[in-house]
């Protein structure tokens, strides 16, 4: 088997666009027995209704019914995964509170599966799932596999991330260190009398950066700009 992923690492890395890395981790996942695969990435923006972006070789029908029946804010699967990068088994109990989604999806043959989330430090959540529609999965199999699939995962959120959003995927929003300065004593409350102060320069001059920064992040005012910020990782460090 090791091989097997030597190759897929090497070309994963020779692959250009999200479909074809898609169908290198269909590949992986086909090799590790199961036959379906699928890919979210959920962006930390905006606050109030978080872009999702997915891609799988699943049923067109089911893609479609997933997304009219708004199916991912009841997903147990999806809850799980904005919780914890730990990684799930899934089968009819994980959607004992969902009987409708677990019986359309079973349609499908999406019966037994694993997922795990990988968190980055822009605030995005990408997460693998790979499916069958037979044969539990075994305490055998997850010894055996489980260092494979965390590494499938991984590698789908690092080759698809940035595939799915082009240039936005790094989160490259560029602020200077002046901005980045005093976003942050703007996000731990102060005023911008104080972050003048402290920073020993004019009100104006604190005005300035903030309205600057505003301006690159999209946001609407000066709390807001900080939060996004804060959500992007860029008040790091």
């Amino acid at each position: 088997m090791r091989p097997f992923f030597e190759m897929l690492n090497t070309r994963l890395a020779a692959a250009r666009t999200a479909e074809e890395v898609g169908n290198l981790i269909g590949y992986g996942a086909r090799e590790l027995g199961f036959e379906h695969w699928a890919y979210g990435l959920r962006l930390p923006l905006p606050f109030t209704r978080p872009r999702f972006i997915t891609l799988s070789n699943y049923q067109d029908r089911w893609v479609d019914r997933y997304r009219e029946q708004g199916y991912i804010s009841i997903d147990p699967t999806v809850i799980h995964g904005r919780r914890t990068p730990v990684p799930q088994v899934w089968s009819a109990r994980t959607f004992r509170t969902t009987p409708q989604l677990w019986d359309e999806a079973q349609s499908f043959g999406l019966r037994i599966g694993w997922a795990q989330s990988c968190f980055d430090g822009g605030g995005r959540i990408g997460m693998l799932s790979i499916a069958r529609s037979h044969q539990e999965i075994s305490p055998r199999e997850i010894r055996v596999n489980d260092p494979l699939w965390r590494w499938l995962a991984n590698v789908a959120h690092l080759e698809l991330s940035s595939r799915l959003l082009g240039s936005q995927a790094g989160g490259e929003v560029l602020l200077t260190a002046r901005q980045i300065e005093v976003l942050r004593w703007t996000a731990d409350g102060k005023t911008s009398a104080q972050v003048a102060r402290i920073l020993g320069v004019s009100e104006h001059t604190v005005h300035f950066h903030v309205k600057n920064a505003i301006a690159r992040l999209g946001a609407g005012n000066k709390v807001a700009a900080a939060a996004r910020a804060t959500r992007l990782g860029l008040l790091d460090g």
